[in-house]
């Protein structure tokens, strides 16, 4: 089959998005003639990127959202029988220089969770990847109160990453985003700000979505 086509619309991507609702991975690769890695647990971003491939998304890994024509930011959310989050959720790698002066209203974060395509995937450990299914796709924007919550995490953390502080940011603060540690290996080191102003090597760090956050937009969709 063809490369899809990049959505020109809404109604467009959500007709594509209804369209893939109720298969495998394992039958979207097929479909779509896309490349099936022989080990997935190497290849952890594997389904994301078939999904994308899959929808047409555009973006790639430029700062913008995936359908960047629509404004639009794609998020893949694995959930388990109960219908909940396994996991975190990824949504941008976090800047560690170059920070004094960096407001919400232009951060990465704020432009990426402007409007989420949402797309779970029932992905409970004991079912094989290729056999992983989609479920049905949303449209969600935060409301006054979670982006209220999400500015308030991004302002703290950041403000201790200007500080210097970067050392001092874990998984433990943010009430629904936290900032973590994102790296291949020990050895993919980074620029950041140290306690005296200077640069440091650090570990480059991403935003996620806590699960207790994305458990609540879930269940205001679905009404769980």
């Amino acid at each position: 089959m063809t490369k899809p086509s990049i959505p020109r619309s809404i109604p467009e991507l959500m007709n594509n998005v209804d369209a893939i609702a109720g298969l495998t991975l394992g039958e979207i690769a097929t479909q779509f003639d896309f490349a099936i890695p022989k080990n997935l647990l190497k290849e952890k971003g594997w389904s994301g990127q078939l999904i994308e491939y899959a929808l047409g998304a555009s973006a790639g890994s430029k700062p913008v959202p995936d359908f960047e024509h629509l404004g639009i930011e794609l998020k893949t959310l694995p959930i388990g029988y109960n219908g909940k989050p396994l996991e975190t959720t990824y949504v941008t790698v976090v800047p560690l220089t170059d920070v004094t002066g960096l407001r919400w209203e232009e951060s990465v974060v704020k432009h990426k969770l402007n409007h989420v395509l949402w797309l779970p995937i029932l992905a409970q450990r004991d079912i094989p990847p290729m056999d992983r299914t989609i479920g049905c796709g949303f449209l969600w924007r935060p409301n006054q109160h979670e982006e209220a919550l999400l500015r308030r995490d991004w302002e703290e953390q950041m403000e201790l990453i200007a500080l210097g502080k970067v050392n001092d940011v874990s998984g433990h603060l943010g009430e629904v985003m936290q900032i973590r540690p994102k790296a291949a290996n020990s050895k993919a080191l980074t620029d950041a700000i140290g306690p005296d102003g200077k640069i440091i090597k650090t570990l480059p760090r991403g935003f996620y979505l806590k699960t207790q956050f994305t458990t609540t937009i879930l269940a205001n969709q679905f009404s769980i």
